[in-house]
């Protein structure tokens, strides 16, 4: 008979297992096929995409709901004494109730998009941080866009599951690109520095480096060597690791593809270096250095007693372990361009 239960146990768990995994396939094709939707959307109206996405997620059963297949309503939202559009019949909190029909799960999107954004309830909901998803999915549910008290929770499992934040903070950098270029200084090469920098070549024995293919490590951190154009997104899925923290990790601003080969790191890097100190070379900026040297770049700044934004002269010597006795020399500001806005500090 105990054989018999866990016979029947072991069946049950793995059809219930089975099941799951075909309910995150659909899912996940699901977000496959309306990710771009949601990015588009929060560019036009600052919804964030990961809240879209949660919500089309389970307001539609990812697209299997009777409401998405029949009436393209991706988002359970009635019909209001508003809507002049086209409608269909549905019960929900009652029978037969009134509810918003599409001509494409597009507009959908955009219907969904504008509700909230022209809804006065849903005002406040706009000066959260774009980023503040758990923010999002508790005051949607204040707001009283659904009655089940456990609606915040659903959202929020949504995007952590599914890593849907990767979309909010794609759609970010979207608008940066829009609003600014570049902003990491680039030395103006003169004779003098010409002659300084001979001597961090010297010391420098990291020059030229031909990295090798695949993971390896500097500085005791996974660290991979990334080609121009290559997708953020693409490397955060290959190693498993949420968008926001290939970002995190190499103090960065969310961009959607490298604008150079580089250094991409695969976790924290570290306080200190595994060497006393860099000699700063021409074209260097300080995301460079700390790339380089694998340190964090805030490390790297109180070791050295800089501020944000400043930028050591060339030739100056940088201290990679412990705090260093002198504050190095700044290069004149009026002696760089501004042309790249990567790093966040």
């Amino acid at each position: 008979m105990d054989k018999l239960k866990i016979i029947v146990v072991s069946l049950f768990v793995f059809y219930a297992s089975l099941l799951q995994a075909q309910k995150n396939e659909k899912v996940v094709a699901y977000i496959n096929q309306y990710k771009d939707l949601a990015i588009a959307e929060m560019e036009r109206t600052g919804v964030p995409a990961a809240i879209t996405l949660a919500q089309g997620i389970h307001e539609s059963g990812a697209g299997s709901s009777k409401l998405a297949l029949a009436s393209n309503n991706h988002f359970g939202i009635k019909c209001k004494s508003n809507w002049t559009g086209e409608s269909v019949k549905h019960d929900d909190d009652a029978k037969g109730e009134c509810f918003r029909k599409y001509p494409s799960s597009a507009d959908s999107y955009k219907d969904h998009s504008d509700f909230l954004k022209n809804g006065q309830r849903y005002a406040f909901l706009f000066s959260l941080e774009p980023t503040d998803y758990k923010g999002w999915a508790n005051g949607l549910k204040n707001a009283g866009y659904a009655t089940n008290p456990k609606y915040p929770q659903v959202l929020i499992k949504l995007v952590e599951e599914y890593q849907l934040q990767d979309y909010s903070l794609l759609a970010l950098n979207k608008n940066l690109q829009q609003e600014n270029k570049e902003k990491t200084y680039v030395k103006k090469v003169s004779e003098e520095d010409k002659k300084k920098v001979e001597e961090a070549v010297t010391i420098n024995d990291d020059v030229a480096i031909d990295y090798p293919v695949g993971e390896f490590k500097i500085n005791e951190t996974k660290v991979i060597y990334v080609e121009k154009g290559t997708s953020f997104l693409s490397i955060a899925k290959q190693y498993d690791i949420p968008l926001a923290r290939i970002f995190e990790f190499n103090d960065m601003r969310p961009l959607i593809e490298l604008e150079k080969d580089q250094l991409i790191y695969l976790q924290r890097k570290r306080k200190t270096g595994n060497r006393d100190f860099h000699l700063v070379m021409i074209g260097e900026s300080l995301h460079d250095i700390a790339q380089l040297q694998a340190i964090r770049l805030e490390s790297l700044q109180e070791l050295n007693w800089l501020k944000k934004n400043d930028m050591p002269a060339v030739g100056e010597k940088l201290s990679l372990k412990a705090k260093s006795s002198t504050i190095p020399k700044l290069a004149l500001k009026e002696n760089y361009t501004i042309n790249s806005g990567v790093p966040i500090k």
